[in-house]
Parts: C-alpha cells; sequence; structure tokens
C-alpha cells in the first residue's frame, strides 16, 4: 500500500508551521520529510515516534555548504528521493521544489508565496549590500520561475488565512480554500496573573520585538518576559541593556512555555502583516488576551476590544505603551472567557475534519 508524504521547509525551531507538517503527518499517517532538523531545539516530545527524514544526511545529496540557504535547500529538494505516493502533503516555502519527484495528487498547504519574492522583495533587497545584490537579484529571479512552475503542479492549494489567500490571488492569480492552522488548545490553560507581559515573537526583522523592548524601556513599572529566539536575539537583548524589568529566556520547552502563557497578564504580538500567526491562538486558549496590531492574520484570530486589543498598522512606541497600558489585568480577566472561546474555532480537531474533507476528493 502506498504511503502518504509530509514534505516541510525544515525543523528549525518549534514554530506555526512546524506545527501544521506534525499534525499533518499524525493525522494521514505519513512520512515526514524535511531538507534538514535541528533536533536539539525541539522537545523530547515533539515529533513523538515520527521521526522526521532529514534530506542533508543523504550521502548521495553532493550540496553541502553553499553561500545562501535558499539555494542549499532548493537544490535538497530538487534532488528529492523518487516517490509515488497516495498523497503528498508540501508545506513551506521551498519544499514545493519536489515536485517533480513526487508521483500522485499533491497539496500544498501555503503558509504565503515566500516573502522575499512578491510582498517583502523591497524589504529584504534593502539588507543586502551593493555587491552582493546582483547575485541576489539573478537567484531570486530563478526562484520565482520555479516556485510558479512548483504552485501551478500542485493538485490543490490550501492557504492557512485570507490574508495569504488575498497574496496568493494578488500575486499569482490563484483562488484557494481557506484552512486555518491547528493549535493544540486543549494544551494550554488559564494558571492565574503573574506580573508580566510576554512576547512570543521570533527576533527577526519582521516580528518588531525591538519595539516592544524599546516600550518596556519606558515602562520600568512594568514587566516584559521575551520568550523567544531567532537572528535578532544578541541585538535585541543587548538593546534592553540588562533593564531589570525585562528578562530574555530564548527557546523553551514547550512545558515551560506553556506556564508562561497560562501566568501571564497578557501577550505580546505585533509583527508586519504576519501570514497567520499560531502564537495570538495559544494566548486566547490558555485564557490570556493579545496585544496585537490591525495587520495581517491577526485580523482572522484577535477580535478587538473581546479577546485582546489591536493597535493601529505599522505602530510606534507609545502605541504599545498605550497598548499595554490598557490592557490591564481587570481587563484581562474579563476577556478570559471569550479568548477561551475563540480559540476553540482553531483546535487540531477542526484543522483534521477540514483537511480530510477537502483531500478526500484526491485520494477516493
Amino acid at each position: 500500500m502506498q504511503t502518504s508524504l509530509v514534505i516541510h521547509d525544515n525543523f528549525k525551531f518549534p514554530g506555526g508551521g512546524e506545527r501544521v507538517a506534525v499534525t499533518l503527518a499524525r493525522g494521514f499517517r505519513a512520512e515526514l520529510w524535511s531538507a534538514s532538523v535541528q533536533s536539539e531545539n525541539f522537545p523530547k516530545s515533539y515529533f513523538d515516534g515520527l521521526e522526521p527524514k532529514s534530506l542533508s544526511l543523504l550521502d548521495r545529496i553532493p550540496f553541502r555548504v553553499l553561500p545562501s540557504d535558499i539555494l542549499q535547500d532548493w537544490l535538497l529538494f530538487a534532488h528529492f528521493p523518487k516517490k509515488k505516493a497516495k498523497l503528498t502533503f508540501f508545506s513551506g516555502f521551498l519544499s514545493p521544489l519536489a515536485h517533480k519527484r513526487i508521483i500522485g495528487p499533491k497539496i500544498l498547504y501555503c503558509h504565503s508565496p515566500p516573502r522575499i519574492l512578491y510582498d517583502k522583495r523591497n524589504f529584504y533587497l534593502e539588507q543586502c549590500s551593493l555587491l552582493k545584490k546582483p547575485i541576489w537579484l539573478s537567484l531570486l529571479f530563478l526562484y520565482k520561475k520555479a516556485y510558479e512552475r512548483a504552485i501551478k503542479d500542485m493538485d490543490c492549494v490550501l492557504a492557512n488565512s485570507q490574508n495569504v489567500a488575498n497574496r496568493l490571488r494578488k500575486y499569482l492569480n490563484m483562488q484557494v480554500q481557506v484552512v486555518y492552522p491547528p493549535c493544540e488548545t486543549k494544551k494550554f490553560k488559564h494558571l492565574g496573573y503573574g506580573d508580566y507581559y510576554l512576547s512570543t515573537g521570533r527576533l527577526d526583522q519582521l516580528k518588531r520585538v525591538d519595539l516592544i523592548v524599546k516600550a518596556f524601556l519606558k515602562m520600568r513599572d512594568k514587566k516584559l518576559v521575551v520568550v523567544s529566539g531567532g537572528p535578532y536575539f544578541k541585538r535585541i537583548k543587548q538593546m534592553a541593556n540588562n533593564a531589570d524589568n525585562i528578562t530574555f529566556l530564548g527557546w523553551v520547552g514547550e512545558k515551560k512555555l506553556r506556564s508562561l502563557i497560562g501566568n501571564c497578564i497578557a501577550t505580546i504580538y505585533i509583527p508586519m502583516d504576519e501570514d497567520f500567526g499560531i502564537s495570538p491562538v495559544e494566548s486566547m486558549a490558555a485564557g490570556k488576551p493579545v496585544l496585537g496590531v490591525k495587520e495581517g492574520g491577526i485580523l482572522e484570530t484577535v477580535v478587538d476590544g473581546k479577546t485582546g486589543i489591536l493597535l493601529p498598522p505599522n505602530p510606534g512606541i507609545e502605541d504599545v505603551i498605550k497598548g499595554v497600558k490598557s490592557l490591564t489585568p481587570g481587563l484581562a480577566a474579563e476577556m478570559r472567557s471569550s479568548c477561551e472561546e475563540r480559540a476553540e474555532l482553531f483546535s487540531i480537531d477542526c484543522f483534521v475534519k477540514r483537511v480530510k474533507a477537502i483531500a478526500g476528493k484526491f485520494t477516493n
């Protein structure tokens, strides 16, 4: 009997995309594949016997160390082992480039069209030196052509939010179905109220955690806990300058994360035009409101004034300060039941049932 496959870009840290891939693999009893797996960044229970297969460990792949992670993973997926599968799910920006190596129905669960190719292309290119820019322009031109060929080869494309569906329509002229990603809502519990606000956004360019830290540097009477890592970890930690009201924990295990969310006053999550964002759902599942922003996928999860407070688009430091001062422990307690009810719309059961109903059209 043919097995099903789930092919995800990378397992570098436990994020929303990684949770989708693992949930699909469990729900469809599928083999789980990835370009690479950094198992040290995941709790032991995360994969729970799935044993994801890493392409970077295959001896026949000659591409080891290349100047670009995009190019390296692209070549790994282009040399994916040829397989005939009952059903294959692709999750991520680069995994679809393995499409030619797979025989059988193909479904892309799209977290977003690669932002480096479309809506955030100029943003990323501005980070390049003048010397490297011509190289990147050539790489992105080829990547865009390969990605668009891959997405046209899919039997079905699912978007993780209406926000992402809108991007697919705008940049690729595609009409797709929306299936919200899964959250393990039952694992998040309201545990009480500590004396801190919690930032769960990854420390990179698009998450605006630096803005949150700057705001708390002006509110020394309020405490912030930053529970994540990322390429900007050192830079943002240095920015805090050892302030006694700001604590950096880096990546933590799932048990510790659930404890931190369950005991905080509220979470703060204000990324730039987020694709979807699972962190606000986890916060609401624990009965904790979200200080978010009126951009992207957060508009589809957090209900302004009911399960959190949404800042104006492109917020400044003063907007964050105003939002934190408004989202008091008292208001957070009033929002608890609405948060818990809202989170159930994004449960694992809802996700798996929806995807199976759609996938059944291609496997029966």
